[in-house]
């Protein structure tokens, strides 16, 4: 028993005497290769065995024969030992150099892809976690790549829908001026109708960068679905039936939801507004409740005959608003010819007055700018609640779902 407590002991001190002159070597290959940091290692396990090897056979007292095959065995041992270290080490290197190299394609073209086969469970994971991040990345480029189209076009189409009603106030105004039209009231009519127009423009634009700037405050109160959907049909009714349109209550109950009632106001507006106008005459626009896995679904169905499936996606986008251009035809006239015809321009502008005028409280959503749907998102999503769309047998179904608890 002595005589293994004395081995165990030796063989302690070995160890820590290679310990000792290794420790050194710690700091010295900090920030070194990986293949240095395996070799030094293998190197300092490899002493601390052979170191105490050799004290425990000197103390056994044995012959030069013995204790030569001791040293013979402790040497091949050892270099077996860094060689297969050394091969190791470089396989993990070159191993790392290769994810290095992919790592810098996150981000980029075609995208990264991960090197076959990492070396070590480590490289595995941290591959798979640049490639995890490369498709956050190339998503938030994608989403990123949308919005600038997206603002693009909505600076465009806004540019072009102030321009024209402007072109028309020009023209409108030089002919009062110059005393050139026969009956002024219809003139001014006209200019009012446009002034509300512009303005419903105008807050359209607030209320959207409120929006995404997220500084949209709620004034949220526990009220009835039915009552809010009552008050919107009302105010939409007058706008249905100058349109031929039919308002139909295709089953509303009264669910109780905590929301901004003036806000789902709105939303409901820009909603059916956007059915009515897209709505032949003679056609029905519907709206439905029910409950849904503790969410209220508000419906509204138009007949507009359907919304190109690759489009679907873009439908409450910013500056959306399809295939058709949406400025009233009424301004057209206005937006060209020389301010020497302002007397011509202005009668075509305001002859046709009656088509574009709205009906009473529906300018939201009624400027044409592509604005209503992604006001409408915004205000159901600012609610934690979620809006969609998809084509039906005759039109298009836009609901919103909001939760009957309302946002936290």
């Amino acid at each position: 028993m002595i005589d293994m407590l004395i081995i165990v002991a030796l063989a302690a001190l070995g160890a820590l005497f290679a310990g000792l002159l290794g420790a050194p070597a710690v700091t010295l290959l900090r920030g070194r290769s990986v293949v240095l940091s395996m070799f030094a290692v293998a190197a300092l396990a490899v002493v601390a065995m052979a170191a105490g090897t050799v004290a425990v056979a000197l103390e056994m007292f044995l012959s030069g024969h013995d204790f030569r095959v001791v040293l013979i065995v402790v040497a091949v041992a050892g270099a077996f030992s860094l060689g297969a270290a050394l091969l190791f080490g470089r396989r993990i290197a070159a191993g790392s150099r290769d994810l290095a190299r992919a790592a810098t394609t996150v981000g980029g073209e075609p995208g990264f892809t991960a090197p076959a086969d990492p070396p070590t469970s480590e490289l595995a994971a941290l591959a798979a976690a640049l490639e995890t991040a490369g498709s956050r990345l190339r998503a938030a480029q994608d989403r990123e790549r949308s919005l600038d189209t997206s603002r693009r076009e909505l600076i465009a189409w806004i540019s072009h829908d102030l321009r024209t009603p402007l072109a028309g106030l020009r023209a409108m105004a030089e002919a009062l001026e110059d005393g050139v039209v026969s009956d002024p009231g219809r003139f001014h009519t006209r200019i009012r109708v446009e002034v509300d127009r512009l303005s419903g423009m105008v807050d359209d634009l607030f209320e959207l960068s409120r929006i995404q700037a997220r500084s949209l405050e709620l004034a949220l109160t526990r009220v009835s679905i039915y009552d809010l959907v009552d008050d919107a049909l009302a105010t939409a009714r007058p706008l249905a039936d100058e349109r031929g349109v039919r308002l139909v209550d295709g089953g509303v109950a009264a669910f109780p939801v905590r929301v901004d009632p003036q806000a789902i106001t709105r939303v409901l507006g820009n909603l059916l507004v956007n059915a009515i106008r897209a709505t032949p005459a003679d056609g029905t626009v519907a709206v439905s409740t029910r409950v849904e896995d503790d969410q209220v679904v508000l419906g509204v169905e138009d007949g507009c005959g359907g919304i190109a499936e690759q489009d679907l996606p873009r439908v409450f986008d910013t500056g959306w608003r399809g295939g058709q251009a949406r400025t009233p035809p009424s301004l057209t006239a206005a937006d060209s010819g020389p301010a020497a015809d302002s007397g011509t321009a202005a009668e075509q502008a305001a002859g046709h007055g009656t088509h574009a005028s709205a009906a009473p409280g529906q300018r939201h959503g009624d400027s044409g700018a592509g604005l209503g749907l992604a006001i409408v998102r915004g205000i159901v999503e600012a609610h934690t609640g979620h809006a969609t769309v998809r084509n039906t047998a005759v039109g298009c179904r836009f609901e919103i779902l909001l939760p009957t608890t309302g946002p936290s």
